[in-house]
């Protein structure tokens, strides 16, 4: 299956080495490009990608902006955050605007294409140096203790699925680890998105933070 991409950056010459970058693997197709949010916005609508790689810093308005709007337009397509930008601040604001991943622009090309595989698969992708200071920093400042003893009501089973699709694991993976079937897997995921009252991905991972079940 092909991937649709947008590419999302004010700088052509950076949108110039994404596509030599990308053109050579066969599973993904560059549909559009974009310099500026509203130019992102407009190509979403017109191209409908899978996947839209989107920078943070865009002329117009930020890509955390375009990345709200966008998915409240067009909730189906997922958003990687591809950035300069490695500091919490920027992180949790993707992740709240609706991003599925999020990836610096220092990573190596394979980090970025199992990004982009990832959200094309409804999956989140946090790279892996940066996911893991991060959840650090955050666990380390002043929170209320809310512990991992109240889970809002899961089954153990659902908090260990939970703790799997926290980390990016996919149905087949989860299935395959608590030996049980992938509807299973789906049937569990759906039965937490309701009781924590969830809508995405990244939303459950800001859950699974807060909570300390992803570990540093």
């Amino acid at each position: 299956m092909t991937t649709r991409l947008l590419l999302v950056d004010d700088h052509a010459v950076v949108r110039s080495g994404l596509k030599m970058l990308l053109s050579s693997e066969s599973d993904v197709e560059i549909v559009g490009e974009a310099s500026t949010a509203a130019q992102a916005m407009e190509a979403a609508r017109a191209v409908k990608p899978d996947v839209i790689l989107m920078d943070i810093g865009l002329p117009d308005l930020s890509g955390i902006d375009a990345t709200r709007e966008i998915k409240k337009r067009f909730p189906e397509i997922s958003i990687v955050a591809l950035t300069i930008h490695e500091d919490e601040e920027y992180f949790f604001r993707m992740l709240e605007a609706g991003a599925s991943g999020y990836v610096p622009k220092r990573a190596a090309p394979e980090e970025l294409l199992i990004a982009i595989r990832a959200a094309a698969a409804g999956e989140v992708y946090l790279y892996p140096s940066l996911a893991k200071l991060l959840v650090k920093d955050f666990l380390s400042q002043d929170h209320p203790a809310e512990g991992k003893s109240n889970l809002d009501g899961l089954t153990d089973r659902e908090h260990e699925v939970l703790t799997y699709l926290a980390e990016g694991a996919n149905n087949e993976t989860i299935a395959d680890s608590l030996v049980i079937s992938p509807k299973t897997v789906e049937r569990h995921r759906e039965n937490i998105m309701r009781k924590l009252n969830l809508h995405s991905r990244s939303e459950l991972v800001r859950y699974a933070i807060r909570k300390g079940i992803i570990k540093a």
